[in-house]
């Protein structure tokens, strides 16, 4: 760790603790964001606090069969005060870790905000993510407390939980969100009804804590088998949330939000921005293009942000009409990869498309306005962001010249402060704070960007991130498979989908779609991870070591001309 790296402490959080290891910026680069105005000494929690006061008479709705909600941003900031209250009654405070896994709920935003009044370290996890990937993210993150609920769709998240206790020493307290609020469930002895929480007495304000310590944990799938663990401090969190508000400042209409708000673009687009942009929160728990339609006109709210499959599971919706196309004149696209023939289809009917290149470790690190020539908002992912660098390298971490491919390295003001895993931390964080990122991109002659490949094994569904690694080790395991690969395949709706290549043994046959869904639900894999295709192949192209090579089977699916 360089030298001039600032040691966490405060008051509140003592010094040489399990985060010791982070890389947040230098003392000069601190220095340089703060006397730009890019950093300011404000928390989390107090950012929220004061925006949700300001913001007390505006709606707050959620859009569900199950769990709807309408009433106002003062009635989930009171929520949120009790919540925190409750926490506070049972030992949660500055720098504790707490997790929540829930549906987009009213709960969830309180929850969410309560956390960040308490100085907390957030930890939200994917509504739709099963057991084995929830019980790493409690073992690895330590945390000291779930909120969860007892059902949503067909999961059964209490039966879930309860596999994982006899692993999991750090949680203490469990709480739970009746999926039905007329008819809650009976809990087990080892869980209490949320609303101990919520009828517990008000946090008066939140609570002080160094701006420089983990305010957010953030997990999210890569390159390997088990999601990794994004480290953001109050400072690199708070600017971010104003860099994206400055990049949305001119949107007319408020957006409903369906990304999971337990992922890093929905907890962004639903509880943060909004807030900085003065906005209503406005929510829906299933994507149901449907339900969307009739929301947007009932609300007059915009829809089709964020990842591609958002916007073209609209178009693409019965009842699409020129109605709706009026309230999404001007649409954001990031998270997933671009076809091309998206953002044509997008800009004939009307719609301004901008793209936007980011991650959970540095989500905001290039992007277009509108004002932007139409081939630049169109196939390009964009400049570097106010405050963020990006260099692109070889495989030795030098420079490039203009117009070659490399490695995008990032570093800025909403750069993360590293992974909960020291491994990871050293490996992708140099001593100077460049982010290797893994992707690859080309800068034009005009500075933007545009991603081309990655060298990450990951697939990015829907704005979703899936680990390659993870799905191929079940897969490895079916009967007379010698050698399985996926890869990501272009997708016309998600951007990308899962693709398996089988190799296998003399004699047997490759399997089909319904067994490899077998073997994944089994393995307690989520579904959103599962391939949508599959291919038979006699041998892999390889390296010289023997290496699969990957790159040449996505090129292989891309000349197929699915983009």
């Amino acid at each position: 760790m360089p030298a001039d790296v600032p040691a966490y402490a405060s008051a509140d959080v003592p010094a040489g603790s399990r985060w010791s290891h982070l890389r947040p910026a230098s003392a000069g680069e601190a220095a340089r964001y703060r006397a730009e105005g890019w950093w300011t000494d404000e928390t989390l929690g107090q950012f929220l606090d004061a925006h949700l006061e300001r913001d007390a008479a505006l709606p707050a709705r959620v859009w569900s069969d199950v769990h709807a909600f309408r009433g106002s941003i003062a009635d989930v900031r009171a929520l949120a005060a009790h919540v925190a209250g409750g926490l506070r009654q049972r030992g949660i405070g500055p720098g504790d870790v707490v997790a929540f896994q829930l549906p987009n709920w009213v709960e969830a935003a309180a929850t969410f905000y309560a956390l960040c009044m308490l100085g907390a370290v957030v930890t939200p996890i994917v509504h739709f993510y099963g057991p084995k990937e929830v019980g790493f993210i409690l073992r690895e993150s330590g945390a000291k407390a779930l909120i969860t609920t007892d059902r949503f769709a067909k999961r059964d998240y209490l039966l879930d939980i309860e596999g994982l206790l006899p692993d999991l020493g750090s949680l203490e307290s469990v709480f739970v969100v009746a999926s039905d609020p007329g008819a809650p469930p009976r809990l087990p002895g080892w869980a209490l009804p949320f609303d101990h929480l919520a009828g517990a007495p008000a946090l008066a304000e939140a609570l002080p804590t160094d701006p420089d310590y983990p305010a957010l944990l953030a997990y999210t799938s890569g390159t390997t088998r088990d999601p990794k663990g994004v480290v953001h401090s109050h400072r690199t969190i708070v600017f971010e949330v104003r860099q994206l508000a400055a990049m949305q400042a001119d949107r007319q209409r408020p957006l409903l939000v369906g990304a999971p708000v337990g992922h890093g673009i929905g907890m962004l687009s639903a509880l943060l921005v909004p807030r900085e942009l003065g906005h209503p929160i406005s929510m829906i728990d299933v994507w149901d293009p449907q339900a969307v339609l009739a929301a947007m006109l009932e609300a007059d709210l915009s829809a089709g942000s964020g990842s591609t499959y958002f916007l073209t599971s609209l178009l693409d919706a019965p009842g699409f009409e020129p109605a709706h196309l009026e309230k999404m004149r001007e649409v954001g696209l990031g998270g997933s990869p671009v076809p091309a023939a998206v953002a044509e289809r997008a800009e004939s009917l009307g719609i301004s498309i901008v793209r936007s290149y980011g991650s959970t470790e540095h989500p905001s690190t290039t992007g277009s306005s509108h004002k932007e020539p139409r081939e630049k908002r169109l196939h390009t992912d964009g400049r570097p962001r106010p405050g963020v660098e990006v260099r692109l390298v070889d495989d030795d971490g030098r420079d490039v010249p203009q117009g070659e491919p490399g490695e995008i390295w990032s570093r800025g003001p909403d750069r993360f402060v590293g992974y909960s895993d020291p491994a990871l931390t050293e490996e992708f964080i140099d001593a100077d704070g460049w982010f290797a990122t893994g992707d690859i991109g080309v800068f034009d002659a005009d500075g933007f960007l545009t991603v081309t490949d990655r060298k990450k094994d990951i697939i990015i569904r829907g704005g979703e991130k899936v680990s390659a690694a993870e799905v191929e080790e079940v897969l490895a395991r079916i009967p007379g498979v010698a050698e399985v690969a996926v890869v990501a395949a272009p997708d016309p709706r998600l951007g990308e989908h899962g693709c398996a290549f089988f190799r296998m043994q003399p004699g047997a046959e490759s399997p089909d779609l319904d067994s490899l869904r077998g073997q994944l639900a089994a393995a307690g894999l989520a579904k959103q991870k599962w391939p949508e295709e599959i291919r038979s192949v006699d041998d892999f192209p390889r390296t010289p070591s023997g290496k699969v090579k990957k790159y040449t089977l996505r090129e292989q699916l891309r000349s197929e001309g699915r983009a």
